[in-house]
């Protein structure tokens, strides 16, 4: 069973789109999401939910009002402001406990918070592990890491050979609790210089990591010079460019209609490309 996790560097490059298209061209797999802070890959899956699991993480100050004595020591040492007339915040607490430990009357405790949900879902290219993460939450890395577990856990039961991860943009936390213990990194970007400079940050992560990567550039044709400077730069740090995606109108109108490209339209070019995409990447790995 190989994991290859699909990653951006920042958001808006396509790389759902691209996960949307591997998943009808890739057999005898499990699809994760793991954007759990914006996740979309189930606008173009159409998923069947089986599973509605309660994600409960981080804790919030609450206060007794019939034990509370109204010193005010909580209010004048919380650093976050989040109690105010001897009530608390929740959206500014930040669960740090220090006040439930100075509280001379043990008026303040510290309760779970229920930060959002992560979902088992069948759809028709197979399964799919998907969450939603609440407003204001955090602690997205510790949902990242619920779905790819539980996503392991139904490829070991039916014997998948391939773990696909549509991972979240950036290089922080939920990046790299994506990234643990995948097998290669396939990372989208675009001939942008915002887009040639966080491709930059993310292959240092996933050097870091020591996890393999590969890049595929969309759009490429919107901008040949930056496409040229990032396999310039690719070729230098010794990361294979895998595809050149063109510009294409087609894909949009896929999304529109909620289907991948390649299901939409099988006889464009980006689906041409995206299919030896896939190629490459089973060369890759082999």
């Amino acid at each position: 069973m190989k994991e290859i996790v699909i990653l951006s560097g920042k958001g808006g490059t396509g790389k759902t789109s691209v996960v949307g298209s591997l998943a009808v061209l890739v057999k005898n797999k499990v699809l994760v999401d793991c954007d759990v802070d914006a996740a979309d890959l189930h606008l173009l899956l159409n998923p069947e939910t089986k599973e509605d699991n309660e994600f409960w993480s981080g804790q919030t100050a609450v206060i007794d009002e019939n034990k509370c004595i109204q010193c005010g020591l909580c209010q004048d040492i919380c650093r976050f402001h989040a109690i105010k007339n001897y009530k608390v915040d929740p959206l500014s607490c930040e669960g740090c406990g220090f006040c439930s430990h100075i509280c001379k009357v043990e008026a303040i405790t510290m309760q779970d918070n229920l930060s959002g949900y992560w979902f088992v879902s069948d759809t028709k290219y197979g399964p799919l592990v998907h969450a939603r993460l609440n407003i204001a939450e955090e602690n997205s890395g510790k949902l990242v890491a619920e779905v790819r577990k539980q996503a392991r856990q139904i490829a070991e039961k039916q014997n998948s050979d391939y773990i696909i991860s549509d991972g979240p943009p950036g290089i922080g936390c939920p990046v790299i609790s994506s990234l643990s213990g995948a097998r290669i990194a396939l990372l989208v970007t675009e001939p942008t210089l915002s887009g040639i400079h966080d491709l930059e940050r993310v292959i240092s992560v996933c050097r870091h990591f020591g996890i393999p990567a590969m890049v595929c550039i969309n759009k490429y044709d919107i901008n040949l010079d930056n496409s040229h400077q990032i396999e310039n730069f690719c070729q230098k740090q010794g990361v294979y460019v895998i595809a050149r995606i063109p510009f294409d109108t087609v894909v949009t109108e896929a999304i529109v209609h909620g289907m991948p490209v390649v299901e939409y339209s099988p006889e464009s070019k980006v689906t041409g490309e995206l299919q030896n995409m896939w190629v490459n990447v089973l060369d890759f790995i082999t």
